[in-house]
């Protein structure tokens, strides 16, 4: 039978109770079971020092990925996964903004203190079905306040990230964000900088995926962090009418990915810049993805597809109206649903009716695959095999081809090679 992660955690727990050692559940596992949410995974905080988890463990079973300040890791069986176990401990001088230099093994209560905010600085006794709480986290839970342990500005001092940090868990939850704690990120707010792309990055994609995520970029603007974090918004954020527009847009999203929360976010910085005439217009969205992407070191996946969106976020304008080659061609492609998602949020956050995407909705649900983007009739090859000179040309008469295919002009590859011997004379001539 299957072990779960819930069940190898007690048993973490109650083989280094055996042991003769304390061990508890800590941190956002505890916070998720008081509040009814299933944890994604399970720590354990023990006074055992690390070579003490490994000797209940053995070697084999164990990973000594931070045994410095105190973390190992327990492997599980199948799809038990992994438990991280730490020994209680207290944090010496935070250097770089990220870690202490040092640490002192200690106990629960001043382990507890180091921690970030209250509803993270709880512990859980599995085996006594018992919560051990020295910050004050139950209560914070109940009124739904995020507030940091003991002083914020120390808190934020000691890791730049819990600024951003605070912002998140205070949307994710739908939290108010205490005051005093607010008062220390907006205070430190450039001091972000110090953080490095990759932390900054995994914030904002869970921000934006979560379905607070409107609530977390209103909280972001509101303690100065989302212009240290993306600075293509200051003009939004400085006329009302188009922040009004992006929040609605980012709440109408459903369960978007991160690239397609990314390019609403970003198709508001370029909103009206230029004309529907300017043949740079989609090239520029696009190479602002990119310029983003690469400060916040995003993959070059997510990159690629929030690029992808930015520059076709005008494609499918009066969609019903369009030649179906175009429109086959755009539908066609793996992100359709999301630029359809894109152009819905934007022009109901404009309060105008969705036609294009309802348009291309109905045009997906009721066209088979084989229509929308039937294989080629003809390729370069069959060209050579007919006695044509590779050129440049290729592509283009293949491009026209093809256009005629989608437009149902043509049906066989015979047309095809029709059309196409037609078309090369014609540049000849």
């Amino acid at each position: 039978m299957a072990v779960s992660q819930r069940d190898f955690a007690e048993q973490v727990v109650r083989w280094l109770t055996d042991a003769g050692y304390t061990a508890l559940w800590a941190g956002g596992c505890v916070r998720d079971l008081l509040i009814g949410r299933e944890p994604k995974d399970y720590d354990v905080a023990t006074n055992a020092r690390p070579e003490q988890v490994r000797e209940v463990f053995g070697k084999k079973r164990t990973l000594s990925v931070g045994e410095s300040f105190g973390v190992i890791v327990v492997l599980g069986p199948g799809s038990a996964g992994q438990v991280e176990v730490a020994t209680f401990r207290t944090d010496g001088c935070y250097v770089d903004g990220r870690r202490p230099e040092t640490v002192v093994f200690s106990s629960p209560e001043e382990d507890a203190q180091r921690r970030d905010f209250t509803i993270n600085g709880m512990f859980y006794d599995p085996l006594q079905k018992k919560v051990m709480d020295f910050v004050g986290g139950e209560h914070d839970l109940a009124a739904g306040v995020l507030r940091a342990i003991g002083d914020p500005r120390a808190r934020m001092e000691e890791d730049k990230l819990r600024t951003l940090r605070a912002v998140r868990f205070a949307a994710t939850f739908d939290f108010t964000l205490d005051a005093a704690t607010a008062n220390a990120v907006l205070s430190m707010a450039d001091q972000i900088s110090v953080v490095s792309a990759e932390r900054i990055a995994q914030e904002l994609r869970r921000m934006l995926v979560d379905q607070h995520r409107q609530r977390a970029i209103e909280l972001c603007r509101d303690v100065g962090l989302l212009l240290q974090i993306l600075p293509e918004l200051e003009s939004v954020v400085a006329d009302e009418d188009r922040w009004s527009q992006l929040v609605k847009s980012l709440r109408l999203l459903i369960e978007p990915t991160f690239a397609l929360a990314l390019a609403v976010l970003l198709a508001a910085a370029i909103e009206d810049q230029s004309s529907a005439a300017d043949p740079g217009r989609d090239v520029a969205a696009a190479n602002l993805a990119a310029k983003v992407g690469r400060r916040l070191k995003l993959s070059n996946h997510e990159i690629d597809d929030a690029g992808w969106l930015l520059k076709h976020r005008h494609s499918l304008d009066d969609a019903s109206g369009l030649p179906l080659s175009p429109l086959k061609r755009v539908l066609a492609q793996r992100l359709a649903a999301d630029l359809i998602a894109l152009i819905r949020v934007r022009s109901l956050a404009k309060d105008q009716p969705p036609n294009d995407a309802l348009f291309c909705d109905e045009y997906l649900r009721t066209t088979d695959r084989d229509v929308l983007d039937p294989p080629p009739l003809i390729s370069g090859d069959d060209l050579i095999k007919a006695g044509f000179q590779p050129g440049p040309q290729f592509k283009d008469v293949l491009d026209q081809v093809r256009d005629a295919q989608l437009e149902l002009k043509i049906a066989t590859p015979a047309e095809a090679l029709q059309m196409a011997t037609k078309l090369i004379a014609d540049t000849q001539e």
